[in-house]
């Protein structure tokens, strides 16, 4: 079998088994065109990946609109014949179309995305972003209505607070709720004292799976912006500046150029690496415009860093 066999994990209390890096998909039909997301996609396969992040309002800012990475999704699988290798992840909740959460926009999100994808089954279904205006109770039924039917196979959770995460832990306990068995967090080597300090101890303690996004900083911890490079051509390029550009982002970007070099990997494969390594994190979610560029994501799940580098790394970002 090609690509990294041992990399492949248990999803926490679930039947799902998914490789080491979750290939990201917000970037199809938006930075990148259908031609080149198929060869993203083909490339990720190939390498051993099954684990697909996508979401409803993915591909809004592009010219097909919101939805459209799901439906270059769709067409891909469609094409490649490959649904049973893979594990679909999708979203509901902040598409401009269909926002929050109430229970009937969680059972039309889950049908468009169906639809759009070309799929009988979600595997995993995320709350995008919670919505304290729908009672948790609404959104748990919801969900465990879907799960009933088929249309789903589990639920979970992005952007979520400690409070209301064990909140919603706790009344998915109830009978015709569905229990979140995965969080989708923004955690990285940068941004850590949200997850560190409250989402981690919960997640331990209930058995979710962490499938942090943004686990490159926005493209900052591939190396690619540096205080005296020339302008970098993204449409994130302004906002990586003006939040990561301090003592403390270059001194992460030292430690990282350190240990990529010894290893002899890119710097992004180092701090997927780091992130991966944490507790409780199973997947790092990341993106790529070219099948290089993910290859040089794809080295991340079998880099194994020592304890020394891994320190090194918290350091540099405490």
């Amino acid at each position: 079998m090609d690509g990294y066999p041992d990399r492949i994990a248990r999803l926490g209390h679930t039947d799902l088994d998914v490789f080491g890096l979750c290939l990201g998909g917000n970037v199809f039909g938006w930075t990148i065109n259908e031609e080149r997301s198929f060869a993203v996609l083909d490339a990720y396969v190939g390498a051993g990946g099954n684990f697909i992040d996508t979401a409803d309002s993915y591909g809004r800012r592009g010219p097909g609109g919101a939805g459209e990475s799901e439906r270059i999704i769709g067409r891909w699988i469609a094409a490649r014949g490959n649904r049973e290798q893979l594990v679909i992840a999708t979203k509901v909740g902040s598409s401009p179309e269909l926002p929050g959460l109430s229970q009937a926009t969680v059972r039309k999100g889950a049908e468009a995305s169906l639809a759009r994808l070309g799929i009988d089954r979600i595997d995993l279904h995320y709350a995008h972003k919670d919505d304290l205006q729908t009672p948790l109770e609404q959104t748990l039924k919801a969900f465990g209505a879907l799960i009933d039917e088929g249309l789903i196979g589990h639920a979970a959770a992005s952007n979520y607070s400690a409070q209301r995460l064990d909140e919603a832990l706790r009344i998915g306990q109830s009978d015709g709720m569905a229990s979140y068995v995965a969080l989708q967090p923004h955690y990285n080597l940068i941004e850590r004292e949200a997850y560190e300090r409250e989402l981690t101890p919960l997640c331990e303690r209930h058995g979710l799976a962490c499938i942090p996004y943004y686990g490159l900083a926005q493209g900052f911890l591939t190396g690619k912006y540096r205080a005296d490079a020339e302008q970098v051509d993204s449409p994130r390029a302004a906002g990586v500046r003006e939040r990561y550009f301090n003592e403390r982002g270059f001194a992460v970007l030292d430690a990282l150029d350190a240990i990529a070099a010894e290893h002899e990997t890119a710097v992004a494969a180092v701090a997927l690496a780091w992130l991966r390594a944490q507790p409780t994190v199973l997947a790092p979610i990341a993106s790529a415009t070219s099948p290089r560029q993910l290859s040089e994501l794809m080295a991340s799940a079998e880099l194994t860093l020592s304890d020394a580098e891994r320190e090194r790394l918290s350091d540099a970002s405490g």
